[in-house]
């Protein structure tokens, strides 16, 4: 049973968490965009940091003005980050709202693809339909959408928190027949 329970414990953890990050993403939608800039703020910084321990790894004159300016650069977008998060959080959203786009056309592009199934050429299409409408979406109003995208990560971490949570359920319950069933020595 020891290793069983261990297995489904932190899943049982995960889950949970998840879960409660899930209900914050929902109840305050705010708080998750404020968060994303922050988190956004912070891979800005360790970028400009890499970059700079870069440069004096670089043996040659061009690398090492590269990285100073990505350097920089990131430094920038870290402290601009921070100091304006109502700028950032819509800029983020456009950024996402281009990715899901050029996403969304390129599913589309595979629903046409020769050999495929109907099934797969539907699954295809529906996705990347359906992500092209978030794209055009995300980006028509990138304030609201920054809310939707938090609002779609709770309901995303609820869910998968949730499917955690069922499948360390079922570890635990297949554990407790196991050892039922397995002859004592």
């Amino acid at each position: 049973m020891g290793m069983a329970k261990s297995k489904a414990t932190p899943l049982i953890s995960r889950g949970l968490l998840a879960v409660v990050v899930g209900v914050v993403s929902l109840t305050w939608p705010g708080v998750t965009v404020r968060a994303f800039v922050v988190a956004f703020s912070v891979y800005a910084l360790v970028a400009s940091g890499i970059d700079v321990m870069r440069r004096f790894g670089s043996e040659r004159v061009g690398p090492v003005a590269g990285y100073l300016v990505f350097a920089a650069l990131s430094l920038a977008v870290a402290f601009g980050s921070l100091t304006g998060p109502v700028v950032t959080a819509p800029v983020l959203t456009v950024w996402v709202a281009a990715w899901v786009l050029v996403t969304g056309v390129m599913e589309v592009g595979l629903s046409f693809r020769p050999g495929e199934s109907a099934e797969e050429r539907a699954m295809w299409l529906l996705s990347g339909l359906v992500s092209v409408l978030l794209g055009i979406v995300l980006a028509a109003r990138p304030g609201a959408g920054a809310v939707t995208l938090a609002s779609v990560f709770g309901v995303f971490s609820i869910l998968h928190g949730a499917f955690v949570l069922v499948v360390s359920a079922t570890i635990r319950r297949a554990t407790h027949t196991t050892r039922r069933l397995a002859p004592s020595h």
